[in-house]
């Protein structure tokens, strides 16, 4: 299986330019590569293979005027290429049609070459950009790793970071002969019918209710700076506001972090519990979104992520993931006689069945996860 590493990086001045250009590059030559993609269906109505594409960019790359696409990696610019035809096979899968990528809102990240990358006292070296020094508190000789998968340079508005897959072996440990249900909520992130596992929302704490509350002084701050600067039609960008927003972004990716780190925490306090399977709900978080009351509160809480994290832990350490149906009646039925209440309502956050039993409700919906397939 691949295990994700994500390394701190400390690059100088002179490589982060380096890094910056490659981002820059890349996101041109996705933008780019998506007009040429464009104007061949409107022409021929074909799409243009990843070959094509990458014969095109070297006429461009010897045009007057593109000289400079030759500062940065050559592999970094083919794997644009190759990220815009992701796209497009996702947008013939259903998804949305790519877009252009702008600079102010896409992600700074680029790609970098998997085989010029090496590990060597307390330097990694990346293709272009030289030996840059980092950190790492994996308890793994990253200097014997020969093989990397994927590897992408990003920076989350505070640090550098490098984010590499390596290829990891399944542990064989000895598991319990429990079965764990896990109910995904919003008044507290996980509900399981193991109370010591129960898990708490990171975003009722003090700690991200105080971040959350200067995240949201800051952006009015920055609001109403944007109007006072206003002239006609067009907004001023001053100094103060771009210290304003560095603030913002910095806050974003606090917050973010300590979101991804309690997700983390929870899904390797559950794993290492040792049950012989864990059950979860196959959730259809899109949907989940178009409730306008809860969006923001379920886009908090990452269940996309959660149930992602869950999935290869239980494949790293043996563990059998299962998923029920979407609509599978786990908060309707009644895990003491099975009856199936049809008119529970989102509100009824205490389930009484006809039987007596009176339970939570999502304490109820996790034993008959925990049940699923067993009886």
């Amino acid at each position: 299986m691949i295990k994700a590493l994500n390394i701190r990086l400390y690059p100088t001045q002179e490589q982060i330019i380096l890094m910056h250009k490659h981002i820059g590059c890349m996101r041109f030559v996705y933008n780019w590569a998506l007009a040429r993609q464009i104007d061949s269906y409107e022409l021929n109505s074909k799409k243009l293979s990843v070959t094509d594409l990458g014969k095109q960019l070297t006429v461009l790359k010897n045009t007057a005027g593109y000289e400079w696409l030759y500062e940065v990696s050559n592999a970094t610019l083919k794997e644009s290429i190759r990220d815009l035809d992701k796209a497009y096979t996702n947008f013939f899968n259903g998804s949305g049609f790519p877009k252009f990528k702008s600079k102010k809102k896409s992600e700074p990240r680029f790609y970098s070459r998997y085989e010029r990358i090496y590990f060597q006292d307390n330097f990694v070296n990346l293709e272009k950009i030289g030996k840059v020094k980092y950190k790492s508190d994996y308890d793994i000789d990253l200097t014997a790793v020969t093989k990397f998968k994927n590897p992408r340079v990003h920076f989350n508005s505070r640090v550098w970071v490098l984010s590499v897959g390596i290829e990891d072996t399944i542990k064989t440990v000895k598991l319990n002969d429990f079965s764990l249900g896990i109910d995904l909520g919003i008044s507290k992130l996980a509900i399981t019918n193991i109370d010591k596992l129960d898990t708490k929302n990171v975003n009722k704490t003090n700690k991200v209710k105080k971040l959350s509350k200067k995240l949201k002084r800051l952006q009015r701050q920055c609001s109403r700076k944007y109007i006072m600067n206003r002239k006609g039609e067009s907004y001023q960008k001053t100094k103060n506001i771009a210290k304003l927003e560095k603030k913002i972004k910095k806050l974003h990716s606090k917050l973010k972090n300590i979101r991804l780190n309690h997700i983390h925490q929870t899904t390797s306090k559950m794993v290492k519990a040792k049950p012989y399977r864990i059950v979860m709900e196959d959730l259809k978080v899109s949907n989940m979104m178009k409730n306008k009351h809860l969006s923001r509160a379920i886009a908090e809480q990452g269940f996309n992520i959660f149930i992602n994290q869950m999935k290869y832990k239980c494949e790293k350490y043996g563990i059998k993931f299962v998923q029920v149906p979407t609509f599978y009646p786990s908060s309707k039925t009644c895990s003491y006689c099975g009856n199936i209440k049809k008119d529970l309502k989102l509100s009824d956050r205490v389930y009484k069945c006809k039987c007596g039993f009176t339970c939570d409700r999502d304490k109820n919906a996790s034993y008959n996860l925990a049940d699923y397939g067993l009886v």
